[in-house]
């Protein structure tokens, strides 16, 4: 069986669609399969729509959280509840071509444990959002020890044993494409052109895209602390040079009120040792999040009893 996973967020406008073209994919298919749609509190009638979906169709489970918990979180919440031989993760904006479905499954039954799809282009992606990802994946591969595709995106295939070994992961930060990539196995990679969204705009925001960069590269490397202690060393020669260089000025009486050096001097070391406490604040902060041990989420109660019945409901079908 093949579990699909589709977080959801505020994607009223998609669901349905999203589904069809699922379903029409599966079918041609002919494998059983369950589509488990994560609802990301949403503020529309995402909820609304993917449990009448999940009432008219037996292939659907509808999961709803609490609050919002972000996109990573949800896709591990889905993950978590598949049961199938192999699960797939994608986006239900259709984004992510359901079409490249018998693709993926057919690289698994050749033996692959993960099958990672690679975007080659995405439609509606402007230039600088192109410049600034292939920077942003030179760079973590630079200083990370964990391989990350260039381009790679939350839509791939993982078999049952890869997936339990995710499962083992259950840090609150995550980037899942670095927790994927540090797993080993047998992958390999599928590319594909991004069309656009089929309707509405993107729910990831800014400030979201810069919060996943960020968890992505303190979570996957401790090259940032290892680089004040370089910045520090850089900043120490340089502040014995400028100690030689006003000696030197006061021996031959060339001194001058040294306003300018302080500020200077004030300016460049404060913003350093800014720097380097900004990167402690980060993995401190980090730190304590997981040692407050909290669940990486929590549904909503009637979402919990809908897919507990739902549960009940299949193993009896199977059975």
């Amino acid at each position: 069986m093949i579990s699909i996973v589709t977080p959801v967020y505020n994607e009223e406008e998609n669901v349905e669609f999203f589904h069809d073209a699922v379903t029409q994919v599966m079918k041609q298919l002919n494998m059983d399969y369950e589509l488990i749609y994560v609802n990301d509190g949403s503020r529309d009638r995402t909820e609304q729509l993917i449990n009448m979906l999940a009432e008219q169709d037996p292939h659907v489970r509808a999961l709803t959280f609490a609050r919002n918990f972000g996109h990573q979180i949800a896709i591990t919440c889905g993950m978590d509840f598949a049961r199938g031989d192999a699960v797939i993760t994608m986006d239900g904006d259709m984004q992510h071509p359901p079409e490249l479905i018998p693709t993926l499954v057919e690289k698994w039954q050749q033996g692959y444990d993960i099958v990672q799809t690679v975007r080659k282009s995405t439609e509606d992606a402007g230039f600088v959002k192109n410049i600034t990802s292939r920077g942003y994946y030179a760079f973590i591969n630079s200083i990370s020890q964990t391989p990350i595709v260039p381009g790679g995106s939350d839509f791939r295939l993982m078999d049952r044993k890869s997936l339990d070994t995710f499962r083992k992961f259950h840090e609150h930060s995550r980037f899942i494409r670095g927790i994927v990539g540090g797993l080993g196995y047998r992958q390999t990679s599928v590319e594909f052109e991004a069309p656009r969204r089929h309707a509405g705009t993107s729910k990831f925001s800014m400030k979201k895209m810069l919060h996943l960069a960020v968890d992505g590269i303190i979570t996957n490397s401790e090259a940032p602390l290892h680089s004040i202690l370089y910045i520090g060393i850089l900043a120490a020669f340089a502040g014995v040079l400028l100690t030689l260089y006003v000696l030197y000025c006061y021996t031959t009486g060339n001194t001058v009120p040294g306003w300018s050096t302080m500020t200077i001097l004030i300016s460049i070391f404060g913003g350093i040792n800014m720097m380097g406490v900004g990167v402690l604040g980060e993995y401190l902060g980090k730190i304590f999040q997981e040692t407050r041990n909290r669940p990486l989420y929590w549904l909503s109660y009637d979402s919990a009893m809908h897919m507990e019945n739902k549960s009940v409901g299949f193993r009896e079908e199977r059975h």
